[in-house]
């Protein structure tokens, strides 16, 4: 068996695996970058964020012509779903993307090895071919090969969480993976789970005509976002047709029929299909991390120190099979500084200023310390609150529900955080962060100025509101 040594391997072409090998690469190192996918990109490509996005647009443009068209003067008759079409319309984005990140790795020299790795030590890693890694493969490995470097990153992402007592068989009990894929719309789809992966795609099928049922173990859904976000969130998703149930705990499914408990009382949901969207676990099947001398943590995820360094010297590990929010751009985060440390480069994360979308419509965008977190904390904070109800260009864009909400320090001014529900909010809180970053005040913000009009004047009125200074609200 030939053996080719690298400057880094890095395992996994997800968004933080490729982001690292082409950081490093930059930076001058021979970088191979192994995935069993015949396609780069990873799970948030392939068949996660980018796909699921794509839908969403889609199903957002065919509630527009059903029942908004008519108020802006435009007569639309006979709209009707044609899915096949809408599922290309997605492959193509996909297939474009991935194409992109193939070139953008050959054009910097970056190995890419398509087949399953294992670790034979802290050093070496041997690659064995898939059965069938599908056309567009590049460098198969056909049968064996060894591989050796200094340094191995390991970025093999998460995968979905399988409930014991509901396994998933890819027709009716199903995972994101086969829900952005769906030949027909279900009649009932029931969600089990009411996090960001639930409610984008069971707002993506009831928008398409699919009777939604979102079951949500816990008393909220959309995770730790403030009560006043969660409250106006779910009004508005109801008032799009989804049944949100909260507080449920599922018990099976069997003829049709998913079963719940609340309180000790029984549930029951009919159902065609079920999506299981109740979290993701790490994914670092096969790989004999054991071999390599890397540890575990009680949470099953790799443990890591503050360089991302593994217990095993020269490996280390980055997005979701390590502690942290499971997100894309996180990885992506992680990814570029160790290729910089790896490099002899100062780099940099800020895993405290990491925002959480949720991409329905309204979306629902999060970043730092909530309102409710800092109470419970027992931190004196003044909360700044502005409603697109107030804003011109929110209601040119019938985009009116929702508000901005800013957390500053009530002594210092700080900014600690910000919650926004409303459209584009994941490009709305972007400018936070930025402030954030730079430790920038709830005044900074204020004082900033915002084009005119524009939705993002939301954000400097929820700045001036910190200190009741707000311009166009009471």
């Amino acid at each position: 068996m030939n053996t080719q040594s690298f400057d880094l391997i890095v395992i996994g072409a997800g968004p933080g695996g490729y982001v690292c090998a082409f950081r490093a690469a930059q930076l001058g190192l021979k970088v191979a970058l192994i995935d069993k996918r015949a396609t780069l990109g990873g799970t948030c490509l392939n068949v996660g964020c980018i796909p699921s996005k794509a839908l969403l647009a889609s199903s957002e443009h065919y509630a527009f012509a059903q029942h908004h068209a008519a108020d802006h003067g435009i007569k639309i008759d006979g709209v009707s779903v044609d899915i096949p079409a809408m599922l290309k319309k997605k492959e193509g984005i996909v297939a474009k993307m991935t194409g992109g990140i193939s070139m953008l790795a050959k054009a910097r020299k970056v190995t890419v090895i398509t087949g399953e790795a294992k670790f034979t030590s802290a050093h070496t890693i041997v690659v064995t071919g898939v059965a069938d890694p599908g056309p567009g493969s590049a460098n198969p490995a056909t049968t064996t090969t060894a591989l050796t470097a200094k340094h191995i990153v390991i970025a093999t992402g998460s995968a979905p969480v399988e409930l014991p007592f509901m396994p998933f068989d890819g027709e009716t009990v199903v995972s994101s993976d086969h829900a952005i894929a769906f030949a027909e719309v279900p009649k009932k789809l029931v969600v089990v789970g009411g996090g960001a992966i639930g409610l984008e795609l069971g707002s993506v099928w009831a928008r398409l005509g699919s009777e939604v049922t979102v079951v949500e173990f816990l008393p909220q859904i959309a995770g730790a976002a403030d009560a006043d976000i969660v409250r106006n969130f779910t009004r508005i998703l109801k008032g799009q047709g989804l049944t949100i149930e909260v507080n449920a705990k599922v018990t099976g499914f069997k003829d049709g029929i998913l079963t719940a408990e609340r309180d000790g009382k029984p549930l029951e949901f009919p159902a065609d299909k079920v999506l299981i969207a109740v979290g993701r676990r790490p994914y670092a099947d096969g790989l004999d991390l054991a071999a390599a001398g890397v540890e575990l943590t009680d949470k099953k995820r790799i443990k890591v120190d503050a360089h991302l360094k593994t217990t095993a010297d020269g490996v280390y590990a980055i997005g979701d099979v390590i502690d942290g929010p499971m997100l894309a751009h996180k990885a992506e985060e992680d990814g570029v500084a160790v290729a910089e440390w790896i490099a002899g480069k100062a780099g940099h994360i800020n895993w405290d200023l990491m925002p959480a979308i949720i991409y329905t419509d309204p979306e629902v965008a999060t970043v730092g310390l909530g309102e409710d977190a800092a109470k419970k904390a027992g931190i004196k904070v003044n909360v700044g609150k502005f409603n697109f109800a107030a804003n011109a260009r929110a209601h040119a864009n019938d985009a009116a529900d929702g508000f901005v909400k800013i957390i500053a320090d009530a002594e210092t001014d700080k900014i600690l955080g910000a919650q926004i529900l409303g459209r584009n909010a994941g490009e709305l809180i972007s400018e936070i962060v930025t402030h954030m970053e730079y430790g920038g005040s709830a005044e900074d913000l204020a004082r900033t100025i915002h084009a005119h009009p524009t939705m993002s004047e939301a954000v400097k009125e929820a700045g001036l509101a910190v200190s009741k200074s707000a311009i166009h609200a009471l």
